[in-house]
């Protein structure tokens, strides 16, 4: 019996990861939409507890929602454009003087350790690194532009999603009371406190990171615009939305800006050393104040392993894949360290290792053996 249903559980997942696969672009909005409520929800609720329905309550909140992605959509996307379509076509020739700085003062200590060609060898290796590190970010921005794209569109998204997240705001509490009474009676108590605590880990992490994303993003942008570096604030909010990416945020940030600082500031050191600081700066405030303070130990989310699970849920599912990245890993850790206390608290566990035999006794020697043997 435990056998038939652990085949009909997996087949039926089975079923829906491919379905999710076949169907990735088109559930794009749905699933935007569907975690859009998720997050507008508590409001909703205190908004009701207040005396407003329902109804009134989701048209107010999605109605201020849009207002405000709209007016940042009008402000922010133009001079995002242009300031990312400066540094893109700048970066050739910052490379290209990094390359020479590195060639006018690491070169003649090259040379000496590992021959004449050493630094003509050093200078192809960077700029096949960066070329193909350049055409992998291209790629991946292009295969997600057109997974999202090519069905459902930029402008689908944006008009569809607020439509799902409408419908599902209104009905939430009740849909919720309904996959609560599908639940079988005996392990009721067990999946909801599995749900409470998959819960916790989604909201404390995505509200956490977010307001992590946002300060440190103000930080850097302000630091770096302080120090006069060019494209400083494009730098910083680029390093800030990425921190939602463990390392990815301060890492991309941090060769960005040293890589323009090195160009713009090069011989003096203050500057180029007051850019480094910025970042250090960050890193502080991130490990040490913000991450336990705003995210604190209730996701209990490894990096590496939300690392890899927004690698691989993006390559799989593109966009969707991203949307779902976050909430899926919380939800499997969650379940993870359910079976593992479960187990510890088995029979199979806790079950004693049965007594070794007891090892036969010598034979008695006696004295005439002994002479005998001698």
């Amino acid at each position: 019996m435990l056998q038939r249903r652990a085949a009909i559980t997996l087949a039926v997942l089975a079923v829906v990861i491919v379905l999710l696969y076949q169907l990735r672009d088109v559930l794009v909005p749905f699933v935007a939409g569907a975690a859009l409520a998720y997050v507008l929800d508590p409001i909703a609720d205190r908004l009701e507890r207040l005396g407003i329905g329902r109804l009134a309550a989701t048209f107010v909140i999605l109605a201020v929602f849009v207002l405000l992605l709209v007016l940042a959509l009008i402000i922010a996307v133009p001079l995002a454009a242009r300031q990312i379509g400066a540094l893109a076509a700048t970066l050739p020739a910052t490379i290209s003087r990094i390359q020479a700085i590195i060639a006018d003062h690491a070169g003649p200590l090259l040379e000496r350790v590992g021959g004449a060609g050493t630094l003509q060898d050093l200078q192809s290796s960077v700029g096949r690194l960066v070329g193909a590190a350049g055409s992998w970010f291209v790629n991946l921005l292009g295969s997600l532009w057109s997974g999202s794209q090519a069905i459902v569109g930029i402008l689908s998204l944006l008009v569809v999603t607020p439509v799902v997240a409408f419908y599902l705001l209104v009905d939430w509490d009740r849909m919720i009371a309904t996959l609560d009474g599908w639940v079988p009676l005996r392990h009721r108590d067990t999946v909801r406190a599995l749900a409470r605590d998959i819960d916790a880990a989604m909201v404390s992490f995505i509200r956490g990171q977010s307001l992590v994303c946002v300060l440190l993003g103000t930080f850097y942008a302000a630091g770096l615009w302080l120090i006069g570096l060019n494209f400083g604030v494009l730098i910083g909010l680029i390093a800030g939305f990425l921190t939602f990416i463990p390392y990815v945020g301060s890492l991309t940030g941090f060769l960005l800006s040293m890589g323009v600082a090195l160009v713009q500031f090069w011989p003096d050191w203050t500057w180029i050393l007051a850019t480094l600081g910025v970042f250090l700066v960050g890193q502080f405030l991130e490990g040490n104040v913000l991450q336990p303070k705003l995210v604190g130990d209730a996701v209990r989310l490894h990096p590496v392993w939300l690392m890899f699970a927004l690698l691989a849920f993006g390559s799989l599912f593109g966009f969707l894949g991203l949307l779902l990245a976050v909430p899926l890993a919380a939800a499997l850790g969650v379940i993870a360290r359910f079976a593992v206390r479960r187990y510890l608290e088995s029979a199979l566990y806790r079950a004693e290792a049965p007594p070794l035999p007891a090892a036969p006794l010598p034979l008695a020697v006696t004295d005439r053996d002994a002479r005998s043997r001698i």
